[in-house]
């Protein structure tokens, strides 16, 4: 097979760096301007608390700067917002096509060893989970940090004492979050994750095989493998649960408002007592002390969206980097229908051979029916042939020539199969039909399904062929 290198999450990432700068960017003036109406109600307190006459126009320059900042933060959060959610639609849309590039690429046999419901948890669930990375992280993940960091740098102008007071809440809260990453709850965490992938198996190969399940009066059967699924996902959270909340209820009362305003007018109180603090200069911790805690919250929201889409990123990297099958770069025609198999062997993990020298020999004209225990390598041997898999050793070949040594486009014109589970598209009964040969004209699809003896029971649907997009 052809070694393929999974793309790291920058390289996948590469090509959307403006946006996302432009994200951040944005996001940060916004939430820096969102501090003029903060530090615009500081400058109107202490205009109103100093002796003397009010000094309106210095009060009212306050408020329009306030004002002004309040109008900025909005706009540019807001178009913040708005790119992206285009950038997080973009990229979305990029993952699923070069999945389904990838998909179309790799061993048809490699789906044989893959549940349905985990690739489709990979398209589906996997990349739906970088939304909160992609439209909200990175912006708000910054700016929560830079806002804070600038607001400490104008309290410590201030008094560096009340200061480091009001950062009192911020170690306390700093001190659990280790608490929150031990190898034991990342564990739990990809015990969770596993969970939930076991969940959305079990739901789509139940769905999948109703019909079937019901024919045979085993329903309850496949209802109790679903809920044998999610009572173990019901433990496995529970115990994620049990290990988070100690951490998490410590880290809830630390973080508080009302905490972080009873240290400030503690340690503020006993400042202006002592005649070393101007009551005045008390209301911008009060203001901007609360905004202190923020860092602390994204090591809590955001540092857990980011380490979820690292994950998902990850199972998406594994699908990407599966081997495909080398085309040849000269390919050989076939001279003829006669199947050989000399001296194969094949194996799925490198370590357990399936299949271990077979010879034989398929005649043009002939039928052949491989019989054997189950688990004999009767569906090996048979998935070797139209080269679902490459043997790995001997040859299989067809008409003289090695499998390898054909393209896929004229050995999928030579050999054609029929796989015991039946998809349909979700398109019409002629473009199913015409799957093979797109280009196949009406007479066409009409003659092959009259060849299929199909053509009257397809007739007597409600929409029969539904030719239209065919006329």
């Amino acid at each position: 097979m052809t070694t393929t290198t999974a793309p790291t999450l920058p390289r996948l990432l590469r090509p959307y760096a403006g946006s996302f700068a432009a994200v951040v960017v944005l996001q940060v003036i916004g939430a820096l301007s969102g501090l003029a109406p903060l530090l615009a109600v500081v400058e109107v307190g202490r205009t109103l608390l100093a002796p003397g006459p009010v000094d309106d126009g210095r009060v009212w320059t306050a408020v329009v700067v306030g004002a002004s900042g309040m109008f900025v933060r909005l706009l540019l959060t807001a178009a913040s917002s708005g790119i992206g959610h285009l950038l997080d639609g973009r990229v979305q849309l990029a993952f699923r096509r070069l999945l389904a590039e990838r998909l179309g690429q790799v061993p048809i046999g490699w789906f044989s060893r893959r549940r349905t419901g985990e690739l489709a948890k990979v398209v589906g669930e996997d990349v739906g989970a970088v939304h909160p990375f992609i439209a909200h992280t990175p912006g708000e993940l910054v700016s929560a940090f830079v806002v804070p960091l600038v607001s400490l740098g104008y309290l410590f102008t201030i008094d560096w004492r009340l200061t480091l007071i009001t950062l009192i809440p911020v170690v306390l809260a700093v001190a659990l979050v280790p608490l929150m990453m031990t190898p034991s709850r990342l564990r739990e965490q990809a015990e969770f994750d596993q969970g939930m992938a076991e969940i959305s198996t079990s739901v789509v190969e139940f769905v999948q095989g109703i019909a079937v399940v019901k024919a045979f009066g085993g329903a309850g059967r496949a209802h109790r493998r679903f809920l044998t699924a999610a009572d173990a996902f019901v433990g496995t959270f529970n115990q994620w649960v049990r290990g988070m909340a100690g951490p998490a209820a410590g880290m809830q009362p630390a973080l508080s408002p009302p905490f972080v305003l009873a240290v400030v007018l503690i340690g503020g109180t006993v400042l202006s007592t002592g005649g070393s603090l101007a009551p005045a200069d008390l209301l911008p911790f009060l203001l901007l002390g609360l905004g202190l805690t923020a860092p602390v919250a994204a090591l809590g929201h955001g540092f857990d969206e980011v380490r979820a889409a690292r994950r998902a990123v990850g199972r998406i990297r594994d699908v990407l980097g599966v081997p495909s099958l080398p085309e040849p770069s000269h390919p050989v025609a076939p001279q003829g229908h006669r199947m050989e198999l000399q001296d194969v062997r094949f194996s799925y993990d490198a370590e357990h051979e399936v299949l271990r020298g077979i010879d034989l020999v398929l005649e043009p004209g002939t039928v052949t029916a491989i019989v054997g225990p189950s688990g004999s390598g009767k569906s090996t041997l048979v998935n070797l042939l139209p080269r679902f898999f490459d043997p790995a050793s001997g040859s299989v070949r067809l008409g003289g020539v090695d499998l390898r040594e054909l393209g896929s486009r004229e050995l999928y014109r030579t050999v054609s199969f029929v796989f015991q589970d039946v998809r349909l598209l979700r398109a019409s009964v002629a473009d199913n039909i015409a799957l093979a040969v797109p280009r196949a004209s009406l007479d066409d699809v009409i003659r092959a399904a009259r060849q299929a003896n199909i053509h009257d029971r397809i007739l007597e649907l409600p929409r029969g062929f539904s030719l239209d997009s065919r006329a």
